[in-house]
């Protein structure tokens, strides 16, 4: 009684090998596919949305290094934003950086932060945007007591 299917030939000889692909081979075929699909994905990510949250936690970063500046020191500091970038007074002028990274970045002429010499301070916000992108905003906000920290805002 036979037991292979018709036009197959149960012998294996030397050199012959089984039709088909093995699991182990499958697997490795399913591996590359799944890398190379993970690659694309992160090259394909936001890039306007990512520069508008790195904007944002460099400006936190640099409200922050400016608070504790003026607590140091005891004299008053302000963030202001200006048509240039912004500015902070009351600090020698290349203290800190004074321009945003991506020339996109906007900011509401005229915003103006209260950052210290008083170890509390008063809730603050200020929210960037992208001349690319207006619907995208990110918001930099402190409550008085915790560091400035970004929370991104969609309009």
């Amino acid at each position: 009684m036979p037991t292979s299917a018709p036009g197959s030939s149960g012998r294996r000889g030397p050199g012959r090998r089984p039709a088909g692909f093995t699991l182990l081979e499958l697997l490795v075929v399913v591996t590359i596919i799944a890398i190379a699909s993970a690659g694309v994905a992160f090259a394909l990510r936001d890039a306007t949305g990512d520069g508008l949250d790195r904007e944002g936690q460099r400006l936190g970063a640099l409200l922050e290094s400016a608070r504790a500046r003026s607590r140091l020191t005891g004299q008053p500091v302000r963030w202001v934003a200006d048509a240039d970038g912004f500015h902070f007074e009351g600090l020698p002028r290349d203290t800190l950086p004074h321009a945003w990274l991506d020339p996109d970045t906007r900011v509401a002429a005229g915003t103006v932060l209260l950052l210290g010499p008083e170890p509390v301070i008063g809730p603050q916000a200020v929210e960037l945007t992208s001349a690319a992108h207006p619907e995208r905003s990110v918001r930099v906000a402190t409550d008085g007591l915790r560091p400035f920290t970004v929370a991104p805002e969609q309009r």
